[in-house]
């Protein structure tokens, strides 16, 4: 194999597979990219056996064609340290890969293609186009809510589910919930649900770019595949039946709180602050045109502050973690929030104010 390539075309694919290729691996390959170079084009190609990236890089000069996997970060990093000035050259003689770039020259360690796992191909039973916009906007949306490490190993991923009229995104860890959809014809008949693996989620959410061009899912029976670009992305997904989410949304709350944003958010993180640092409690207040935020901890250390909402009702006490809030604030983009409450043992119901995209459901505490 030999072939010239410019620094910025090599490093910026080399960049986003690194992010998939995991550090410590059971099987050595596993750390490597997989290098092949064909006419007039480079494929470069990661996984972690769970989810796979493949960019494909072009125009690139080959002299030689060839396939070889060599270490993901290493390559990377060299790529990162050298000039804009000159090309790079890869030549693989024998077991070694040489890199030059003007006076630098490189010896990287390598591994045969073959060894390299493939992600098989399948039947997709669902194609769709959605814009990368909207994709990237419903997994932001709802990612932060997956659960890390449950044993309930379906609450470690991400709902997809396509129905007719819309595709929806849906995540919770037990004790929240997020909730984002758009509605577009997807032509499917009936409703299809997988889990993404979070994992998966998190790097397909830095393929997208925030354009209108779209970006092309096939959903098959046990992988996602997306395609953005010059990039393919494939995961796995998870076996298993995801909790139905439209038991889980509070229905008939009488106590609606108006309240800004922005406000909101830095009230509730300077309490916090004093929160126990474990359970991360906070006790709201709720009565007329005010909202109350109090807060402590073992050391006999208390927070308490105070906003301004639009609120016209009975008084009220709930506790909530913190956390859970500012995050739910940090994924609204509307400068309103409303809260829909009923008593101090029911969720609470989190929108934006006029954007009905997302809806978010965070469970109370007993403080």
């Amino acid at each position: 194999m030999k072939l010239t390539i410019s620094r910025e075309s090599l490093l910026t694919p080399l960049q986003s597979i690194a992010g998939v290729v995991e550090r410590k691996q059971t099987m050595p390959v596993l750390s490597n990219v997989l290098l092949v170079a064909e006419e007039n084009h480079l494929t470069l190609t990661g996984t972690n056996m769970e989810v796979e990236l493949v960019a494909r890089v072009a125009p690139v000069h080959v002299d030689q064609p060839g396939a070889i996997t060599v270490p993901a970060r290493k390559l990377s990093d060299i790529c990162r340290a050298l000039g804009d000035e000159a090309p790079i050259e890869l030549v693989l003689e024998g077991d070694r890969l040489h890199l030059r770039c003007g006076a630098s020259h490189f010896t990287l360690s390598t591994l045969p293609a073959q060894h390299f796992p493939n992600v098989e191909d399948e039947e997709a039973s669902i194609r769709l186009e959605v814009p990368q916009k909207e994709l990237g906007r419903m997994l932001e949306a709802t990612a932060f809510a997956m659960a890390q490490q449950d044993v309930r190993y379906y609450l470690n991923g991400l709902l997809l589910e396509v129905a007719p009229d819309y595709l929806r995104t849906v995540a919770t860890d037990g004790h929240r919930l997020a909730m984002a959809h758009f509605d577009m014809g997807t032509g499917v008949e009936d409703v299809r649900q997988v889990i993404v693996p979070r994992k998966g989620v998190l790097e397909l959410t830095r393929l997208l770019d925030d354009v209108e061009t779209p970006a092309t899912l096939v959903i098959g029976d046990n992988h996602l595949r997306v395609t953005v670009g010059s990039y393919t992305f494939t995961s796995k997904l998870i076996e298993g039946k995801f909790p139905d989410y439209n038991r889980v949304i509070p229905r008939g709350g009488d106590k609606v709180v108006l309240a800004d944003r922005a406000t909101m958010k830095n009230t509730l993180q300077r309490a916090g602050i004093l929160s126990h640092e474990n359970i991360r409690g906070v006790r709201l207040n709720l009565s007329s045109g005010k909202l109350e935020v109090f807060a402590n901890n073992p050391d006999q250390e208390q927070a308490e502050d105070a906003l301004a909402v639009d609120y016209q009702g009975e008084e009220l006490q709930i506790g909530f973690n913190v956390g859970y809030l500012v995050d739910v604030m940090n994924a609204l983009d509307d400068d309103q929030v409303r809260i829909t409450l009923s008593n101090p043992n029911s969720s609470a119901l989190i929108e934006s104010d006029s954007e009905t995209r997302s809806l978010y459901v965070v469970m109370p505490m007993r403080l």
